[in-house]
């Protein structure tokens, strides 16, 4: 979707958040409310016009993780922040991205099934209200098999990285390529003296003597 069919909101110095679908402020909790109801949004600095959507979201993030149910845990934390920077970082990205679509397909298609469920003959499934307190119930239930998705991915990720890793320098040492494989010791590197030689035993002569 182009940014021109996106709902624009507006950030303007105050802090204060325009919406300017419905020309009214808004707060954070709204910019949420929008993005759970699936609604395209890019937020822009009202005075430069930077795009600026990546950092409310995130700030959206980092107020849920606050609360009492986060969804990521220090090792996913941890091994997140050691990606920036290294060379696996646009892969790593890719990677989880394609895991929350998955996850997310599965999310829908349980959805799908507890729709087909509810409109069954079963008075209990029926029960909207029954089902919804049923939904809620799980919801703690499903943000840790969320939490534990992720984190099983990054490690999975990971790994691979430190595989390729191993590989490549395996690879790279049988090339004798510089820094892998030392064919000869550095010129500053000391050298393993060798045992010293027993000196030869020397032997005595005597002259002889002639009597006159």
């Amino acid at each position: 979707m182009s940014a021109e069919e996106k709902r624009v909101i507006k950030k303007y110095p105050n802090r204060r958040l325009y919406d300017t679908a419905t020309s009214s402020y808004i707060t954070l909790a709204d910019v949420k409310q929008l993005v759970l109801d699936c609604i395209d949004i890019q937020v822009v600095d009202a005075k430069s016009g930077e795009d600026i959507t990546r950092s409310v979201l995130l700030q959206i993030i980092m107020d849920e993780e606050a609360g009492g149910m986060p969804l990521f845990s220090y090792d996913v934390l941890t091994q997140i922040i050691r990606f920036y920077g290294n060379a696996m970082q646009g892969l790593m990205g890719n990677y989880l991205e394609k895991n929350l679509q998955l996850f997310a397909e599965m999310q829908h298609r349980l959805q799908d099934q507890a729709s087909s469920a509810m409109s069954g003959d079963n008075p209990m499934l029926g029960n909207a209200n029954l089902w919804g307190d049923f939904m809620k119930f799980q919801g703690p239930a499903l943000q840790s098999m969320m939490g534990n998705y992720l984190e099983s991915s990054t490690n999975l990720f990971v790994d691979m990285q430190q595989q390729l890793q191993d590989r490549a320098k395996n690879l790279f040492t049988g090339f004798g390529m510089p820094g892998y494989g030392k064919t000869e010791a550095e010129p500053d590197e000391p050298q393993p003296s060798a045992p010293p030689q027993a000196e030869p035993a020397k032997t005595t002569t005597r002259k002889r003597t002639t009597k006159s």
